[in-house]
């Protein structure tokens, strides 16, 4: 599915948006009040002519003190009945942009499996707003969306390897991939030992964007499916691991928004993504065993189910080596996130406070929300097992997310900053703009913060 705006045109029909309580439009007359329009949120009134044809309609905005509780208001509006339409206005205190990018989101629709996607109304991009910049942002998000959505049956590692190729494809991009054995031969233990007892080899692909400017890593963890491992997940816990690979998801859109917004121009662009699925066999790594990482640093494995930090270990000692000035980490890591933040606020670490509040202030502005946690050295003895030189599961359970963080953050050395999201890549009930289902998280934030990042 693509996002679309309609052209500019006379024959576009109005649409006004109206906060609770505020005056409706002059020419509405009392049609809206015999109709029981009271502007709640979302609430549409068609507006008739003169022959009973179709002049113009309104949605209502809700009250305005509870404005903070919907991200796109103008995703609601795909309600509306096919045709082009244009808005009449813009109320104060609302960001054209968010608007117009609200529309676009409202298109999304997954219909891999059932039905076929069906054009509804469609909007002119309002005066003054950057269409093309967010039709590339759209565009990644629906990319992101549709890969967290198909089902690990058909995305596994090779699918996820094809998907890269492709974006890498039609971006003019380079792409290695090391799959297989050659992961033993070229010094990627832990990527490997996690995906080995899958019947679909585990891989590292790599992507490269741009030869001359400031680096920028990407690592997104892409754990097709996740069993658990030998510590088998219950099934009630397994249903949505078709979603572990949220993080590369959300890694190729980022790529995606970056490169066809114009944001990429002048960087070198990397994206890895080691691409597992962490399965059950006579080969699968067991609980207590200690593995090498790339880095030299020993591991500990006490629970299988920890193993997206295994795979981005790897992974980020592999990016590290080439020193990249920022280096960004996005993984649907711990369910100790989702206890702290709940699904819709993921949280971000980062040691570089600057770059850390650039990157909560641009989520908050642009509708993709991300709150700051800290890399709590005093925790790091609780990575610190007796046998190994790592813990990959602390017992206990406390201060989870942190510990994760922890533990990535050791193999992140070398990287001018370095940033890291634990995102969920899930909307586990419909809003506007984001259907029940796949979704990124943190990829609006730090494409719209990397300009200021990047000049410092």
């Amino acid at each position: 599915m693509t996002p679309e705006f309609a052209p500019a045109s006379d024959a576009t029909l109005p649409l006004w948006l109206v906060w609770t309580g505020d005056p409706l439009p002059q020419d509405a007359g009392d049609w809206p009040q015999a109709c029981g329009f009271a502007a709640k949120a979302g609430q549409l009134c068609l507006l008739p002519d003169a022959s009973g044809g179709l002049r113009g309609a309104i949605m209502g905005l809700g009250e305005r003190a509870q404005a903070g509780r919907d991200r796109f208001h103008l995703a609601r509006a795909h309600a509306l009945p096919k045709g082009d339409w244009h808005l009449a206005g813009i109320p104060q205190g609302l960001d054209p942009d968010q608007l117009a990018l609200g529309w676009l989101l409202g298109q999304y629709r997954f219909t891999r499996y059932k039905g076929a996607p069906v054009q509804g109304p469609r909007l002119v991009c309002p005066e003054g707003v950057d269409a093309d910049r967010l039709l590339a942002i759209a565009a990644g998000e629906f990319m992101t969306r549709d890969l967290i959505n198909t089902p690990a049956s058909d995305l596994g590692p090779d699918k996820l390897e094809a998907a890269a190729r492709g974006l890498a494809n039609d971006l003019g991009a380079r792409v290695e991939v090391i799959c297989g054995g050659q992961l033993l031969k070229q010094n990627f233990p832990l990527i490997h030992a996690v995906g080995r007892a899958a019947a679909c080899e585990p891989r590292l692909i790599d992507i490269r964007l741009g030869d001359a400017g400031p680096m920028l890593t990407i690592v997104g963890k892409g754990v097709c499916f996740d069993t658990g491992g030998l510590n088998l997940k219950p099934g009630a816990s397994m249903g949505l691991m078709k979603k572990d690979m949220g993080g590369a998801a959300t890694a190729l859109g980022l790529l995606k928004m970056l490169a066809r917004s114009g944001a990429a121009s002048g960087l070198r662009l990397r994206v890895l993504i080691p691409a597992v699925e962490n399965s059950v066999a006579g080969n699968a790594f067991r609980p207590g065993d200690v593995l090498a990482s790339r880095k030299g640093l020993s591991v500990e494995v006490n629970n299988t189910d920890a193993e997206g930090r295994l795979v981005l270990a790897d992974a980020l000692t592999y990016a590290a080596e080439e020193s990249p000035d920022l280096m960004i980490s996005l993984a649907t890591l711990t369910g100790a996130a989702r206890v702290a933040l709940g699904p819709d606020l993921p949280p971000l670490y980062c040691d570089d406070d600057a770059t850390a509040t650039a990157i909560q202030a641009a989520g908050m502005q642009v509708g993709d929300p991300v709150w700051r946690m800290p890399f709590w050295d005093a925790y790091e003895s609780l990575i610190e097992p007796g046998i190994a030189d790592l813990d990959n599961a602390p017992a206990g359970g406390m201060a989870g997310s942190i510990t994760a963080a922890l533990f990535l953050r050791r193999f992140a050395e070398g990287a001018g900053r370095y940033a890291h999201f634990d995102i969920y890549g899930w909307q586990p009930t419909a809003a506007p703009g984001r259907p029940k289902g796949g979704v990124g998280q943190g990829a609006r934030a730090i494409l719209a913060a990397l300009p200021q990042i990047l000049a410092r």
